[in-house]
């Protein structure tokens, strides 16, 4: 039981406690990794979409703490009190807004302390002793230094990380195939939409690489002249919106933890085309609400405002959800159509694009019509179908990795309080 635990501030469980630098990086485009708010979401770092310094400048921002593996980062405002943990070989700095956390070895095991952040009783401190500041709310440093952390032994402290370590050491392993699954779906899209290896192939006389003969067959031997240069002969230039069946805005409602009704996906849920449905919002919606957003196997969702416009996704298997008013929705007649713009949207090709239209605006906005004007190149339909069948496989194992890492999730949540309050002892 919780008889043997104790209560002390974080500042007595941690050997330095670090605030950023109040100035803004000097952002490179390669170079020392700079933490952003939005690398550091639901316990976990995510370096998808890294940003740089250089190294006179990442030395600069190093002076009061250079971060090592098992320090902990802790952000303070916009959000507040998403922490992550800092892996073995991460070279990086902080960026602005979040403070480091140094576990003392000898008190404090760094994974626990990381879960303890996360618990709702933590999360409650964090919230209820917030600080004010002109635009947005701001944890200041005494108040988290005080933060009151529940803890045992350090040998439970490690068993109890190691269960809820477990854990989510597969949901990452999960993220990491998907990762490899999607990169492989993004490379036959290259191969066949973007340098037309197969159109070259049959150019010069030779069989396509990786293809059978049906499918072979599908693709032209020669090119034709378009407003996007030379494309195979047969295909088109044209826009998203003239080809897409349906092109929607979304859902006005509330979110809320509680399971009141279906997931209700926001631009926030989206990141680097994924979606952790394990921490997706629900939201109250009527039957009729419900049927006209429910999202569907192959539904593209785009970002119409704030700093993540033209973020998107493709959707696959998802569970019972309806999508929120600043998400467009894209659908297509055709599952080999859909698939074909889902992975196009992915591209460095429409991001220049949704940046071409939305310029250098402080609150970049685009309407659906905007995001839906891209030009891209569409094959035939049997070709986009073949696309398709062929990575519908891959989509699939990434949908059931999805799916086990939502089951994952929810296991780890039901532990993480039992075994933060000492309501669970490993010891027995």
């Amino acid at each position: 039981m919780a008889g043997d635990w104790e209560t002390a501030p974080l500042s007595e469980l941690c050997e330095q406690i670090a605030d950023c630098p109040h100035s803004t990086p000097l952002w490179t485009n390669s170079g020392v990794i700079v933490l952003r708010n939005q690398n550091i979401r639901n316990g976990r770092l995510d370096l998808s979409s890294p940003s740089f310094t250089d190294e006179a400048h990442f030395e600069q921002r190093s002076r009061r703490a250079k971060l090592k593996a098992g320090d902990l980062v802790l952000t303070r405002e916009a959000p507040m009190g998403e922490v992550c943990l800092i892996p073995e070989g991460l070279r990086c700095c902080l960026g602005q807004r979040m403070v480091m956390l140094r576990p003392d070895q000898k008190k404090c095991d760094s994974r626990f302390l990381l879960y303890s952040i996360q618990s709702d009783v933590v999360q409650h401190e964090i919230k209820v002793n917030e600080g004010t500041g002109s635009t947005v709310s701001n944890l200041r440093i005494p108040l988290l230094e005080a933060l009151p952390i529940f803890y045992p032994s350090l040998t439970e402290q490690k068993a109890i990380a190691s269960v809820l370590g477990a854990l989510d050491d597969k949901i990452e392993l999960n993220r990491r195939m998907n990762a490899t699954l999607e990169a492989m779906a993004q490379a036959l899209f290259q191969s066949w939409f973007v340098d037309f290896d197969p159109v070259r192939a049959k150019l010069d006389g030779r069989q396509p690489v990786g293809m059978d003969e049906a499918t072979a067959a599908l693709f032209p031997s020669t090119f034709q002249d378009s407003a996007l240069g030379p494309i195979p002969r047969g295909w088109t230039a044209d826009t998203i919106k003239n080809r897409a069946s349906n092109i929607q805005y979304g859902f006005t409602q509330s979110a809320t933890k509680e399971p009141v009704g279906p997931h209700f996906l926001r631009i926030t849920d989206i990141s680097s085309g994924r979606i952790d449905w394990a921490s997706v919002p629900f939201c109250q919606a009527t039957d009729e609400d419900r049927e006209k957003y429910r999202i569907l196997d192959g539904d593209i969702f785009i970002a119409r405002t704030g700093a993540s416009t033209g973020d998107n996704i493709y959707v696959i298997e998802p569970p019972s959800a309806v999508f929120a008013s600043y998400l467009i929705r894209i659908q297509f007649s055709s599952s080999g159509l859909g698939r074909l713009v889902g992975e196009f949207t992915r591209t460095p090709d429409y991001a220049s694009y949704v940046a071409g239209t939305i310029g250098g605006s402080a609150q970049p906005n685009a309407s659906a019509q905007t995001l839906a004007g891209a030009s891209m190149v569409f094959p035939t339909e049997e070709i986009a179908d073949a696309f398709y069948r062929t990575v519908r496989p891959l989509d699939l194992m990434r949908a059931a990795n999805d799916r086990e890492s939502r089951t994952l999730a929810i296991l780890r949540d039901t532990l993480l309080p039992k075994l933060l309050s000492g309501e669970l002892n490993l010891n027995h």
